[in-house]
């Protein structure tokens, strides 16, 4: 039944890709002809006086992007949403909302805000919606993106540390890691090493990390250092810093096609246990019913909370940001956003389902069990199926989960940078500086205060903020397919493929939002924030609708007024300081 169930999931989304990513490129007008936003900055002479923008923007071979993109967007999201929602509901739910949601709605809405992107200079879904939107809605939404990565980088954060402290191994790993990215990308972008010797040497290597950690573990002594967890928090405030304001080629791109690696191997690994141990029998039935019933005592119905648990499965706001914010600024070839953004939400999907056949194959067990354990068990008992250790297959697995914590983190980071810059209009070389250090400042603060209950108990960060995360996760996929409509109408296109998808996301999303504030129980931070976002969400859809009002013209005048990267630059192509040069939409 296991391997039953992967299988066809997989072959649903090999199907997708082919027969709805082809209509997809059609209805978005995807043209290859059009010289992409990384290629007008590299080869415009104005820009090589501003080094900060050609650091960010850089064309990428595909390969090397889709390992960034796909390493960026595949968090612990699709790893622990279908094993809570497992859990909770049976695996049969789980699976379809994997799949069709994936297909009808995460690729689109992740494919249409990357070439959304591209056609408007790489500019974010926040510069994107000050064409379309009155200012006040492009204020909102910065807000609400900012907000959300702050918080996501609350989760990772925190995250990551626990896990570096539970096994020291993976901490090691993690640093050799990093080292052995940079190096890759100073041999492959300024020594001209091709990229296939680049990864014959290095790939292996990153892969020899995973033993060499496990032999020479960073295990902190708390008699000599203190909290273990407070140096690795810092540890990791001051990578996500310097990881931000370094180029692109030097770390995030190389880092990023490094690690892809990992996830692959995990991929392969898992499909090829899950068939082999159904060939041997060593997998057996199902541990997890098909089928729990609509309602679970602990969370209430099946609708919304299905929806916002699978979180980054089958659909993800986060992946929006990081198609506008860092791979519309490497994309090579318009062609290469069905491979990258499509193929990359289609992916994601299929490790949920790796996700999904392990808490299969392990079963719930111990409700204090992390998803991220279920994970890393499952996986090492699919590569026992192949004749492996199951104890470094499960190593493997979780080393491979804390690959994407650091690279998710670290993305957020840049992002983050990215809209604080848009929302102040401050400029000068100092602004990226006070920028990534005010977005990785609010986090660490928070990771690092001691926050308690009513009860003066201590509470745990990420604990804190998760509840909220699925729900505004969503709900930021469909304000930022709202947007999409905006620009799509305005190309005199159809709408009607991103309309559904941003209809159901929306109001699944507000929902769940609406249940959180009101129900009694909650943390009164998680009211709190809840109760912020919801407002931002109804003000930015009331905004959208005045917009969808008035005729197009009409629309983007009214967001192309004032100065700055979104404003009078937009439409006389003048340009700022983060827009590549050229005529408006690139054209």
């Amino acid at each position: 039944m296991i391997s039953l169930v992967f299988v066809a999931g997989v072959a649903l989304l090999v199907l997708g890709y082919f027969a709805y990513g082809g209509l997809l490129e059609r209805w978005l007008g995807v043209d290859d002809s059009r010289p992409t936003p990384a290629h007008q900055v590299q080869q415009d002479p104005a820009a090589a006086a501003d080094p900060a923008l050609r650091h960010d923007y850089f064309p990428a071979r595909a390969p090397v992007l889709f390992g960034h993109h796909f390493s960026s967007i595949a968090g612990a999201g699709p790893i622990a949403g279908p094993i809570f929602a497992a859990a909770l509901f049976g695996w049969l739910p789980v699976a379809l909302w994997i799949v069709l949601g994936a297909v009808l709605i995460g690729g689109v809405q992740d494919m249409s805000a990357l070439v959304a992107s591209v056609r408007n200079r790489a500019r974010s879904m926040g510069e994107i919606s000050r064409r379309y939107l009155s200012p006040m809605g492009y204020h909102l939404l910065l807000i609400f993106i900012y907000l959300t990565l702050l918080y996501v980088t609350v989760v990772f954060l925190d995250l990551t540390s626990r896990t570096f402290v539970a096994d020291g191994g993976v901490a090691s790993s993690s640093v050799l890691y990093i080292f052995l990215a940079a190096a890759f990308g100073v041999a492959v972008l300024r020594f001209r090493m091709p990229l296939w010797l680049g990864s014959l040497i290095f790939v292996p290597l990153v892969f020899a990390g995973i033993w060499g950690g496990q032999k020479l573990p960073l295990d902190l002594d708390p008699a000599a250092v203190g909290d273990p967890g407070t140096i690795f928090d810092v540890a990791l405030v001051l990578y996500c810093f310097v990881a931000s304001i370094l180029p692109v080629w030097l770390l995030l791109q190389p880092r990023d096609y490094l690690s892809s690696y990992l996830l692959f191997g995990c991929l392969l690994g898992g499909l090829l246990g899950i068939l082999m141990g159904a060939l041997s029998g060593s997998l057996g039935a199902s541990k997890v019913d098909a089928w729990m019933g609509f309602e679970n005592p602990a969370v209430g119905s099946m609708v919304p909370v299905l929806f916002i648990t699978v979180a980054c499965g089958a659909s993800s706001g986060f992946h929006t940001l990081v198609a506008s914010g860092t791979t519309a600024k490497q994309l090579d070839r318009e062609a290469h956003a069905r491979p990258i953004a499509f193929g990359g939400m289609l992916m994601e999907g299929v490790l949920a389902l790796v996700a999904l056949a392990a808490i299969m194959a392990v079963g719930v067990g111990d409700s204090k069990i992390a998803p991220t354990v279920i994970f890393a068990r499952g996986i090492g008992g699919f590569l026992g199926a192949l004749g492996l250790d199951p104890g470094l297959g499960a190593s493997f697995g979780l080393l491979a989960v804390s690959t994407f914590l650091l690279t998710t983190l670290d993305t957020c980071t840049r992002l983050g940078r990215y809209v604080f810059e848009e929302l102040t209009r401050l400029e000068g070389v100092w602004v990226r500086y006070v920028a990534t250090g005010v977005t990785v400042g609010v986090p660490a603060l928070f990771v690092l205060a001691p926050f308690r209950d009513a009860h003066g108990r201590l509470l745990v960060p990420w604990k804190v903020v998760w509840p909220v995360f699925g729900a505004t996760n969503q709900l930021l996929g469909g304000l930022a397919m709202l947007v999409v409509i905006l620009w799509l109408r305005s190309e005199g296109r159809r709408t009607w493929f991103v309309v559904g998808p941003c209809l159901f996301m929306v109001t699944v999303t507000i929902w769940s939002l609406l249940e959180m504030v009101s129900a009694p129980g909650r943390a009164p931070v998680i009211r709190g924030i809840s109760g912020l976002l919801l407002v931002l969400a109804v003000a930015l859809v009331v905004e959208t609708g005045l917009a969808l009002s008035r005729p197009p013209g009409a629309c983007r005048a009214t967001g192309a007024g004032g100065r700055g990267r979104g404003g009078a630059g937009a439409d006389t192509g003048a340009g700022t300081k983060r827009d590549p040069p050229g005529p408006p939409n690139g054209r």
